[in-house]
């Protein structure tokens, strides 16, 4: 009989067969667990073991502590970023509110300067808005939103808060085309405003400059004089700004001297002008009223301002 033959049931060549292992391993975990929860004998094995682990541990953990450290900051730079548009768009709207606001305030500054203008002026006085310019530069000329509906005349004065602007030349049911004082076709009886000396300014067709072709060179006149309306013709209101003079160049070759004056009003910045009613007014429709301010009804007036 072989040695294999005569091992005793349940060893095999090496030992214990692996059901016999089994069942010792099992009874030595048992009594293992029994000791620990009793006597705390496996604790000091425990802790040994922790330490040995856990390098291990932090190795496993360290993919997905990366992963989830890469996803709060990848929430937290888009909510950032969200939040930087959303304060930029708020920016953007602030300062567009500002920027209306200024305007606004603008605005009302500019038609409180018209009223005031209108207490000067002590006349039926209307504000009137600016529509269009006509972009001929050889043509000072503008239409305005009001018209027949509004009692606007041929000939009636336009101010603003600074001065003289024009007249209405044509009107329509709703709205009027006006002249500039500095078109070439116009002229306003005006006097210095420091001795009274009564003349004639002629629009040149350049909205910074009026002429006043009748002072002869004996003149009292001299730069940053003031002209005022004189209120001669009926046209425009007396003792208002039409210009103050720039330039005074005697000509002994002839009889008068070139006299340059520069327009009291805002011709190029104007966006709201002042209508006035006087009593002396043509009916609406009348191409050629009666005190219509123009070189030719200007010429009548007395040219010679002398200072004698």
């Amino acid at each position: 009989m072989s040695a294999a033959a005569r091992a005793p049931a349940g060893f095999g060549r090496s030992g214990f067969s692996l059901g016999v292992r089994f069942v010792l391993l099992a009874i030595v975990c048992v009594a293992l667990m029994l000791l620990d929860q009793r006597q705390q004998q496996v604790q000091r094995v425990r802790q040994a073991l922790s330490v040995v682990v856990y390098p291990v541990r932090v190795l496993v953990d360290l993919p997905f502590r990366a992963w989830q450290s890469a996803s709060v900051n990848m929430t937290e730079r888009s909510a950032l970023i969200a939040e930087n548009e959303q304060l930029k768009r708020e920016r953007l709207e602030a300062e567009f509110r500002l920027q209306r606001l200024s305007a606004l305030e603008q605005e009302n500054e500019r038609l409180r300067q018209l009223l005031d203008s209108t207490e000067r002026v002590g006349l039926k006085a209307l504000i009137a808005e600016i529509l269009s310019v006509d972009l001929n530069p050889y043509r000072q000329r503008f239409d305005l939103n009001r018209g027949l509906k509004d009692g606007v005349y041929v000939g009636q004065a336009l101010l603003d808060a600074q001065g003289i602007v024009g007249q209405i030349v044509r009107v329509d049911a709703f709205t009027a085309e006006a002249v500039l004082v500095t078109d070439a076709d116009t002229a306003v009886p005006v006097s210095i405003n420091r001795n009274g000396l009564r003349t004639i300014a002629v629009g040149t067709g350049d909205s910074g400059r009026l002429r006043l072709p009748y002072l002869t060179n004996s003149a009292d006149v001299k730069v940053g004089d003031l002209l005022v309306s004189s209120g001669l013709g009926g046209v425009f209101p007396a003792g208002y700004p039409v210009g103050r003079v720039v330039e005074v160049k005697l000509q002994p070759e002839q009889s008068f001297s070139e006299v340059i004056a520069e327009p009291a009003s805002g011709l190029d910045r104007d966006l709201e002008v002042l209508l006035v009613w006087n009593d002396q007014h043509a009916p609406a429709g009348d191409s050629n009223p009666k005190g219509a301010a123009t070189p030719e009804s200007a010429a009548a007036e007395p040219k010679v301002a002398d200072a004698h």
